[in-house]
């Protein structure tokens, strides 16, 4: 294995066709697929499946390639130190359930590195989703919540992926809504309050399962429920339709709507909030800058 085979896997994932990574890696087709089958050979894996379509990352591949592009951002980083070269684009991954303050310190971030090329990646997923894209390193870091009702099932999903969950902070559970939500005038919300409203929540796909819900209290029962896929859509909800949706209460203004207020939930729980992390691979200088930006905004 070297660095070179594993540039040539991450520049034909990206692509999606050996053709084009042969182009952009100025190397022959022929090439290229040699050093792709060295590799699989190698290691005793199948790193792409091959159609007339091109190729797809199998599950094996997609893991392998989380690796390889840990492997060669450390490589870079020894380059910069000790040669003062910069061999490619500064990548930095986030995958998070809807909160603004993971965004806001994604921003920061990015300011403070905003001088050469970059590829950042800042995906608002479904909970299961999240833990996959630090698991097999698509993502450097995760952020999700934890609360007595989904901690044994998250905590085992975690551990079963090998993966790191610290705290952040604990919230109070509160509600948001539109500034012109009839309960709005309200200093504290109870759930009977909440009865006659619409109920907005995350998709979650093919794990849509109460455990890995983004709303904590989604098994009280509501008669009108409506499930959205981004914050833009869900904020419009809350506005035009005067619904709620269950949350930390931490919300930026500079960041999404100013319609949107948050109301305490008068309910005896809490949403532990917090990030996860691989458990044997060493963060990067980056991942560590977010965290510390994390804990300066929370």
């Amino acid at each position: 294995m070297t660095l070179k085979q594993l540039q040539y896997v991450v520049t034909a994932a990206e692509t999606g066709n050996i053709t084009e990574a042969a182009g952009k890696l100025f190397i022959a087709q022929p090439s290229l697929t040699a050093a792709i089958h060295e590799l699989e050979n190698e290691f005793g894996i199948t790193l792409f499946t091959r159609s007339g379509r091109g190729i797809e990352l199998t599950p094996e591949g997609d893991e392998f390639l989380g690796y390889a592009r840990q492997v060669l951002e450390q490589a870079n980083l020894i380059r910069e130190r000790y040669k003062g070269d910069n061999m490619g684009k500064l990548r930095f991954s986030v995958s998070s359930q809807h909160y603004s303050f993971v965004v806001d310190a994604f921003v920061r971030l990015l300011r403070e590195h905003d001088t050469g090329k970059y590829e950042f990646h800042m995906r608002e997923t479904q909970t299961y989703d999240i833990i996959d894209d630090v698991a097999h390193l698509r993502s450097e870091i995760g952020i999700l919540y934890l609360n007595r009702f989904n901690e044994t099932v998250i905590r085992k999903t975690l551990r079963d992926n090998n993966l790191s969950f610290t705290p952040l902070f604990t919230a109070k559970p509160h509600v948001f809504l539109g500034k012109g939500n009839p309960l709005a005038v309200k200093k504290v919300i109870t759930l009977e309050d909440l009865k006659p409203y619409p109920r907005l929540a995350y998709e979650q796909g093919s794990h849509n399962s109460f455990y890995f819900s983004e709303e904590i209290l989604s098994t009280v029962d509501c008669d009108k429920e409506l499930v959205v896929c981004d914050r833009a859509t869900l904020f419009n909800m809350l506005i035009g339709l005067n619904g709620y949706t269950i949350c930390s209460g931490v919300i930026s203004e500079e960041l999404n709507c100013p319609n949107i207020i948050a109301r305490p939930l008068d309910v005896d729980d809490y949403m532990e909030i917090g990030y996860i992390l691989p458990g044997t691979t060493r963060i990067s200088p980056l991942t560590a800058r977010y965290i510390e930006i994390l804990q300066s905004l929370v």
